[in-house]
């Protein structure tokens, strides 16, 4: 399928998937929606091992495209709830649920639902100059895609409130030092931290990372018991995957591990 309003490459286990509407600042369409979405199906049937998320030109991705969203020529007010709906949180739960390592490189601006899109993914390196906003208060608005979930989880709530309700620019240095992103890095050194990362997952254990990601996003609804019984039945099953023979076999022979993601 050839796209318009993304690009998108799977090589040697590599899914690059690129917000490509540079001059809208990467805001999210309908159409864009739709794109990115058969993305992330090839993503899952097509055996990547880490999927990278970034932003053409100099901004991540600027939310909703509000031409889109506004009222009819009757006055006929939008209904954000069924935006939301259909596009927004299906997006996140299928970026949460994707069996790999998701790593989001912000090369720009994050803002609205374009932050919180950030947000959803796994390891997220910003470049120096980027910002996040949740801009939603200045639409008279909550933040979605997972925003009112994942910021008191990440800054504690007086600084979610303070970050949904003022509507601030956040640094991208500030970010890393909140614990909302993994890491700030010089806009010089962006683009080869992003590929060193790609490169590392790509010849990981994917399945034990995959459930790493499932373990630490349960943990936010279990107590310690039912946590420690998660980790057990998980540690079972990856006990006889092929990765943890690999990675016995290498430590105890001295060598680098080989990885199949199995």
């Amino acid at each position: 399928m050839s796209y318009q309003d993304i690009q998108f490459d799977l090589s040697g286990g590599i899914a690059r998937l690129t917000l490509n509407r540079p001059d809208k600042l990467n805001s999210f369409t309908a159409n864009m929606h739709g794109e990115v979405a058969d993305a992330l199906a090839r993503v899952e049937a097509e055996g990547a091992r880490v999927l990278v998320l970034t932003g053409a030109g100099r901004g991540f991705c600027a939310g909703q495209d509000l031409s889109e969203r506004r009222p009819a020529a009757d006055g006929t007010p939008p209904d954000l709830g069924e935006t939301v709906d259909k596009y927004y949180a299906p997006l996140v739960r299928r970026i949460n649920a994707l069996p790999m390592p998701v790593v989001v490189g912000v090369n720009g601006v994050a803002a609205g639902a374009g932050a919180n899109l950030a947000f959803a993914g796994d390891i997220v390196i910003a470049k120096a100059s980027a910002s996040f906003i949740q801009s939603f208060c200045r639409l008279g608005l909550i933040p979605d895609t997972g925003g009112t979930f994942v910021l008191p989880r990440l800054v504690g709530r007086a600084r979610a409130m303070g970050l949904a309700m003022l509507g601030d620019k956040l640094s991208a240095q500030q970010a890393q030092d909140w614990g909302l992103i993994w890491q700030c890095v010089p806009d010089e050194e962006f683009d080869a931290a992003l590929e060193r990362l790609a490169q590392h997952f790509s010849k990981a254990p994917t399945k034990g990372l995959a459930y790493t990601k499932r373990a630490i996003q349960a943990s936010l609804a279990n107590d310690l018991s039912t946590q420690l019984d998660l980790e057990r039945d998980l540690m079972r099953e990856l006990g006889r995957s092929a990765d943890y023979a690999e990675g016995v076999d290498a430590f105890l022979n001295k060598r680098e591990p080989q990885f199949k993601g199995q």
